[in-house]
């Protein structure tokens, strides 16, 4: 009788896969900090919590720290790395490679938890002007999604570019991709279509500043 109960409750017991499937990203954020070991967790394991919805779901709380003017010089390298590399096994349907020494390499649980649960009150902002299924066809599996997964990844290389010490530099392209993480989530096509204005707004930005910096340099240049 003891284990027909345990069976039935198996059954009707969620999986961590299953539990991320609520609608909600913070609701989803707060199962990945349940489910979480106490002790140590690696690369892998958090890896294999999150699933492909939930290295979207990675991506928006990796883009958290650029929403300020300047950024601290170095991270966006090494966040807008392993954005792109989301967004690269997203567009080949493929799970997240990292170096096996990567992987394996343990970190400490409960820092891990308490960055997360500051990121819920981010998470649960952003909620406020997302909806669900809006402009479904903008969330579409095949080359729209291939699009999307490319503005994915733009956006991370975008996030890379070294004007790291100049306003909005790292806060437009980190925008745009929370925009299109949390679209891609919430099937928002709204959300979707912000993503992508955005990159298109952070690279005439850069183009302005590549182009005031020429004309500025030329300028010094013939005073000199």
């Amino acid at each position: 009788m003891q284990g027909d109960r345990k069976s039935l409750q198996n059954i009707f017991d969620p999986t961590p896969q299953e539990k991320l499937c609520t609608d909600s990203p913070g609701k989803r954020l707060k199962v990945i900090i349940t489910d979480l070991p106490r002790d140590k967790v690696t690369l892998a394991e958090i890896r294999d919590l999150l699933g492909q919805d939930g290295l979207l779901l990675l991506t928006a709380f990796l883009t958290l720290i650029f929403l300020i003017p300047v950024s601290i010089p170095g991270v966006s390298t090494v966040f807008g790395v392993a954005i792109l590399l989301i967004g690269v096994s997203r567009l080949l349907n493929r799970g997240l490679w990292l170096p096996k020494r990567i992987l394996e390499r343990p970190l400490p649980a409960e820092k891990l938890r308490a960055g997360l649960n500051r990121g819920v009150i981010w998470f649960h902002r952003l909620e406020c002007i997302s909806r669900p299924h809006r402009f479904k066809w903008m969330s579409c599996n095949g080359y729209v999604d291939a699009i999307n997964n490319c503005a994915l990844i733009l956006g991370a290389g975008l996030l890379m570019a070294p004007f790291g010490l100049i306003p909005f530099s790292n806060t437009l392209p980190a925008l745009a991709i929370l925009f299109l993480a949390i679209g891609l989530l919430q099937r928002d096509g709204v959300c979707i279509l912000l993503g992508h204005l955005v990159n298109l707004a952070t690279i005439v930005y850069f183009m302005l500043l590549i182009i005031g910096g020429g004309a500025t340099i030329h300028e010094i240049l013939q005073r000199i």
